[in-house]
C-alpha cells in the first residue's frame, strides 16, 4: 500500500513539473510533496511509527540539524552576496 502511495506521489511530482501554468509555485509544490514522500518512507520503511519515541527523537534531532545546515548555507552563499551587491 506504501508503494503505491510513493508511486501516486512521484507520478503527481513529475505531472506537475511539466503542467506550465503550475511553473510559478513549482519549488514549494514539489518540496511538499517530497517531504511526504520522506515522511512515509521514515515511518514505514525504517519503521519508526513503530519503534521507540527515543529512536525518533535522535532522527529528528539530525534532520533539524541538517535543516539548519542548509538553511545556513543557502542564506550565506545566495541571500548575502545579493544583498550585499544592493548596497
Amino acid at each position: 500500500m506504501i508503494a503505491i502511495i510513493l508511486t501516486v506521489i512521484t507520478a503527481v511530482e513529475v505531472a506537475v513539473f511539466y503542467i506550465p501554468a503550475l511553473h510559478p509555485v513549482l519549488p514549494p509544490v514539489l518540496l511538499i510533496l517530497s517531504a511526504a514522500k520522506f515522511a512515509l518512507v521514515v515511518m514505514f520503511f525504517m519503521h519508526l511509527k513503530f519503534d521507540s519515541k527515543v529512536f525518533s527523537g535522535v532522527f529528528l534531532a539530525g534532520l533539524a540539524i541538517a535543516t539548519f545546515m542548509v538553511s545556513a548555507l543557502f542564506l550565506l552563499y545566495h541571500w548575502l552576496p545579493a544583498v550585499e551587491a544592493k548596497l
